[in-house]
């Protein structure tokens, strides 16, 4: 039976663009099993086709436009009074394209996950599928992982890998390692809801034991499993 959605965590998701993997959490939360629901959903680009996607959901939405704000201290108060209006439990990061500070992320330790388009630490920041082409990269994927006050730098709770073809470019890469998000991200969210992820100190907990390694998802269609 699906969480009874008084008790069941709640989600609170942030997204900057067409929200693919907002759509795939949207169709991971309508399974009955599913251990969370998303009550909201945020953009700071007011014509984000994410925020069509969670209105067809009947999903609660709010934009808080960053143009509109002088710093990003501004812009992150902003944001943090609509996601404490929401009281969730797990904030989602699925292409919020926005570097956050260094309060906001501390405010919230623990609750915050991201999605990365590369195998953490390699290739953090932009352009990561040009990168890993460049450097002939045979193993290539996208990472989740806790938020912390480093750019893609917190503990890596799980790694999807797609394996690099001869003819690939950057956007059939982009495509390829999309798709394993796709799988990847509502796994990590539901072991998040059912408690069985943490983040420690600087580590992750996952079913009560410190994560020496990401759990992986080879590029074969298994399911994750730890190295």
């Amino acid at each position: 039976m699906k969480a009874d959605s008084v008790t069941a965590p709640r989600i609170l998701v942030l997204a900057s663009g067409s929200g693919t993997n907002l759509q795939a959490l949207i169709d991971a939360s309508r399974e009955r099993d599913f251990p969370g629901q998303i009550v909201a959903v945020g953009c700071n680009r007011p014509k984000a086709f994410a925020l069509e996607r969670a209105a067809q959901a009947n999903i609660d939405t709010f934009t808080v436009d960053h143009t509109r704000y002088g710093s990003r201290e501004e812009f992150d108060g902003a944001l943090m009074a609509e996601i404490r209006r929401h009281n969730p439990d797990l904030i989602v990061l699925a292409g919020f394209m926005r570097i956050l500070t260094t309060d906001f992320v501390q405010a919230l330790r623990g609750t915050l996950l991201n999605v990365h388009p590369s195998l953490l630490p390699k290739y953090t920041g932009l352009n990561t599928h040009q990168r890993a082409l460049e450097a002939g990269e045979k193993i290539h994927g996208a990472s989740i992982h806790f938020v912390t006050e480093e750019l893609d730098g917190g503990p890596i709770i799980a790694q999807a890998e797609v394996i690099v073809a001869p003819d690939d470019t950057a956007e059939s890469l982009a495509e390829k390692v999309q798709r394993k998000e796709h799988v990847l991200y509502p796994i990590v969210v539901r072991w998040f809801c059912e408690g069985r992820i943490q983040l420690g100190s600087d580590y992750v907990v996952f079913d009560g034991q410190p994560l020496n390694s990401p759990l992986v998802l080879p590029d074969d269609g298994n399911a994750a499993t730890a190295e």
